[in-house]
């Protein structure tokens, strides 16, 4: 089956979301979902976005503080584009009908303080901004007569005139696409292509994000022939509850910017001796010092206390997560709660330009699958919707200035399904994301080695070997496309962790504990076989 469309977008979080709001009025979109719209990242945001919105904040400030926390490594000038359209987004979301928390008199919207930010300058709905944002864009989504919508589809790869041999003008055609319910592959023939499949902290064993974080948007873009970047700068947030039975849960940033202090089991505070700002501190410091303590005590997690706050202030301002943690028998108003840091966020991605271009002509990239030069060394807290919003207008904006284009008039050929048959060895699936998962968290963790990430590169060859054997001969799934672009991100990330010889931002390494300073600060760009920059 083959499907024509306009406007392609391949995943429905707040960049996927927003973007096609965005163009729905003039085009035909159709929207690839691998799991319900909902389910993304983004509805598990809990702390906000990050915008100038106080008379006494400064755009000069939020640039500022994004280029400390990022470690000097981030393209100033997208930091000024993104701030300063700060402003205008939350408007944008306030006029879709998000329902930001005001403060007590209600007269102005309440702005929480995160790490790394010198401002209260998160605007919020409670503990659960995600949540709101995801399901008021939905809503507004799923009645909008120009969006069709294509839930538990996976995207396998992009069709590109290049693969097709015809290279003089590489552009991005479209996409196959599984469609799970018919157990069939369909392409989607569109006019722009637009990556918005979020990040790939499933690469590691523990995670803060859900199942649908396996970096399809990146793999797909490094097989079609773009350049990836940064790689190696994997977020692990601090603060993740640990509970046998608690899975994926975040322990939002805001509990420390209200005033909650990290404590060991002993009750004693540690964050100050690691840095000036302790709880304070960017998310990069505060997860090593907590990977720190809990090796050198040998203890399976630290505690965050907020306990000295009033009862009501706590139930008000964390609902989500007062109510969450009294499932499993933790009342916050009275108790610590017992925290390890968890893979977060991927700050490398996909390279594209201010508009979100990749290197292929009409495929653009979005959100946390993509790589702008915003985060740097390290993502600023509750920079990441921001950034979604950002360039999802920003995106929009170039692509309705090409309108005029039309679908090459390239005949996309079916999916080719002739030499290959039912898996019987499913096992093989399981076995090596289980691997992959572990090795990538022992290896290739907060804290690495010249030894580890060499293991590393040993072990990930091989399952890209087995991976790739096992996908010629078998007909996709869900399980397996998820392993082989997870696998490829972990290549990715490998690779780039070996080349930086030095320490900065979110990549640790004991071998080169400190920053390089023998000339200025360089991204690692990663490009594939075959890549010829044009100028």
């Amino acid at each position: 089956m083959q499907h024509n469309t306009d406007i392609l977008i391949i995943g429905g979080g707040a960049a996927g979301l927003s973007l096609a709001l965005r163009l729905a009025d003039t085009h035909h979109i159709s929207l690839i979902s691998k799991g319900i719209l909902r389910e993304g990242s983004t509805l598990y945001a809990q702390g906000g976005v990050a915008a100038v919105l106080d008379p006494q904040d400064s755009i000069e400030s939020h640039v500022q503080d994004t280029l400390a926390a990022g470690a000097n490594l981030c393209n100033e000038d997208i930091v000024r584009f993104t701030v300063e359209h700060g402003a205008e987004s939350i408007d944008w979301l306030i006029k879709q009908g998000i329902k930001f928390t005001h403060t007590s008199n209600n007269k102005d919207y309440h702005l929480t303080q995160e790490g790394g930010h010198s401002q209260r300058r998160i605007i919020h709905a409670q503990d659960a901004s995600g949540r709101a944002i995801e399901t008021t864009l939905e809503h507004k989504v799923r009645t909008h007569p120009n969006i069709e919508i294509y839930e538990h589809h996976n995207a396998i790869d992009l069709i590109t005139s290049a693969k097709m041999g015809k290279n003089n003008n590489n552009s991005c055609l479209g996409a196959y696409i599984l469609d799970r319910k018919f157990n069939r592959v369909e392409v989607f023939r569109a006019k722009h292509t637009v990556l918005a499949t979020g990040g790939a902290s499933k690469v590691y064993l523990y995670t803060t994000n859900p199942d649908t974080s396996t970096g399809d948007g990146i793999a797909m873009a490094w097989r079609a022939g773009c350049r990836v970047a940064n790689m190696e700068f994997n977020q692990f947030h601090p603060t993740c509850l640990y509970h046998s039975e608690a899975k994926s849960f975040l322990i939002t940033e805001a509990v420390r910017g209200e005033g909650g202090i990290l404590r060991l089991p002993d009750g004693t505070s540690f964050m100050k001796k690691f840095d000036k700002r302790a709880e304070l501190a960017p998310r990069d410091i505060v997860a090593r010092a907590i990977d720190h303590e809990m090796k050198r005590l040998g203890t399976e997690c630290v505690y965050l206390d907020i306990s000295h706050k009033p009862a009501k202030f706590i139930s008000r301002m964390f609902p989500t997560i007062y109510e969450r943690c009294l499932e499993y028998g933790i009342d916050i108003t009275k108790e610590p709660i017992p925290v390890v840091p968890a893979a977060h966020y991927t700050c490398g991605g996909v390279m594209t330009d201010i508009n979100g271009q990749t290197d292929i002509n009409q495929l653009y990239a979005i959100g946390e699958t993509a790589f702008t030069g915003l985060h740097g060394a390290n993502r600023m807290a509750s920079n990441s919707i921001l950034e979604c919003l950002v360039f999802a207008q920003s995106a929009s904006k170039h692509i309705l200035k090409q309108q005029q284009n039309k679908i090459e008039d390239i005949e996309l050929p079916s999916w080719d399904e002739s030499r290959v048959t039912d898996s019987d060895e499913e096992v093989v699936v399981t076995h090596n994301w289980d691997e992959l998962r572990r090795f990538m968290w022992d290896y290739v963790g907060i804290v690495r080695t010249d030894k580890r990430l060499k293991r590393a590169k040993s072990r990930v060859n091989l399952l890209l070997k087995e991976i790739d054997e096992y996908y010629g001969n078998f007909r996709v799934t869900s399980d397996l496309l998820e392993l082989r672009n997870l696998a490829m991100v972990a290549d990715l990330i490998i690779q780039s962790a070996i080349e930086r010889k030095e320490s900065r931002g979110l990549h640790y390494t004991l071998n080169y504990p400190d920053l390089n300073t023998e000339h200025e600060p360089e991204n690692t760009i990663l490009r594939p076989k075959g890549f010829v920059e044009h100028k």
